[in-house]
C-alpha cells in the first residue's frame, strides 16, 4: 500500500453564480472599510497598466520585457489584498505595511508560481508588432485565419494561467503550502466547478475591460483592488479546511 498523503486535507466547495455576487459584495467591504490601503493597490495596478500602454505605443518590442516585470510585480501586489481581507475576515486589524510584507515568509512558494506564470508568458510570446502592423493585421481580411487561431491559443494560454491561479496564490499566503499543491487545488476547483469558474473568469475579464476602456484606465483604481480583495474571498468559498468547519460549527452553537 501507498504511505498516507501528508499533504494538508482539503474539500472542494460546490459553486454557484450567486456565489460569485457574494465575493463581489465582500470585496466592495473591503475596499469601503479600508478606502486607503485599497486605494493605494488601486493606484499601483493602474501605474503598471499606463506605463504598459506607453511601452506598446512607443516601444512596441519592449511590450513583452514590461509584461513579464508586471507578471512578476502583480502577484505580491495582489497578495497584499488578500493579507487585508484575511485579516478583516479573522478579526484583526489591517495594515498597510503589513499587506506590502505578508508574502516574505511565503517567497520560496511564491516564486516558484510567479516564475512558472512568466515562463508560460516568455513562451507564449512570439514577438511584438508595431501598433502599425497590428492595425493593418487585424483590418486585413486576408488575416483572419490567422487572428482567429491567434485568439485561440492566447484564450486558452489565459485559460491556463486563470486555472492555475485562480486560488492558488491566497492558498499560499493561508496554508503556506507549497506552489505545486496550492497549483493543483486551483486546478481541482475549476475541475469542480468548470460552470462556475468561466463565469467567473469573464467577469474579471469584463470588469478589467471596462475598466480599460475608461479614459486614462482609471477604472483600474476601483476594479483592480475589488478584483484582488474577491480572489481571496474566492478562493475562501472553494476550498474549505476541516479548521473552517469546526470554527462553523462553534459559531453556530455560540449564537
Amino acid at each position: 500500500m501507498p504511505p498516507p498523503s501528508d499533504a494538508p486535507a482539503k474539500t472542494i466547495a460546490p459553486l454557484g453564480i450567486a456565489d460569485l455576487a457574494r465575493w463581489l459584495r465582500l470585496a466592495a467591504s473591503d475596499m469601503a472599510a479600508h478606502p486607503g490601503i485599497s486605494g493605494f493597490y488601486g493606484m499601483a495596478f493602474w501605474i503598471m497598466a499606463v506605463v504598459l500602454g506607453a511601452v506598446f505605443k512607443a516601444k512596441p518590442e519592449y511590450t513583452m520585457s514590461i509584461a513579464s516585470g508586471c507578471l512578476l510585480v502583480g502577484p505580491f501586489l495582489a497578495m497584499g489584498l488578500y493579507e487585508v481581507s484575511r485579516r478583516r475576515e479573522s478579526g484583526g486589524t489591517p495594515d498597510l505595511g503589513s499587506s506590502l510584507t505578508c508574502w516574505d515568509s511565503h517567497i520560496r512558494s511564491m516564486g516558484m508560481l510567479v516564475l512558472a506564470l512568466v515562463v508560460f508568458a516568455v513562451f507564449f510570446n512570439t514577438g511584438m508588432p508595431s501598433t502599425t502592423g497590428v492595425i493593418q493585421a487585424v483590418f486585413n481580411p486576408e488575416n483572419w485565419e490567422f487572428l482567429v487561431a491567434y485568439a485561440v491559443v492566447g484564450a486558452g494560454f489565459a485559460a491556463l494561467v486563470f486555472s492555475i491561479a485562480v486560488v492558488s496564490i491566497p492558498m499560499i499566503l493561508d496554508r503556506d503550502t507549497d506552489a505545486v499543491f496550492a497549483a493543483i487545488t486551483s486546478l481541482e476547483v475549476v475541475f469542480h466547478n468548470t460552470a462556475a469558474m468561466i463565469v467567473w473568469g469573464v467577469c474579471i475579464t469584463a470588469l478589467v475591460a471596462m475598466a480599460l476602456l475608461t479614459p486614462w484606465a482609471i477604472g483600474l483604481l476601483v476594479v483592480g483592488p475589488l478584483l484582488g480583495h474577491a480572489s481571496w474571498h474566492a478562493y475562501r468559498g472553494a476550498v474549505r479546511w476541516p479548521a473552517d468547519s469546526v470554527e462553523t460549527s462553534l459559531t453556530s452553537q455560540a449564537s
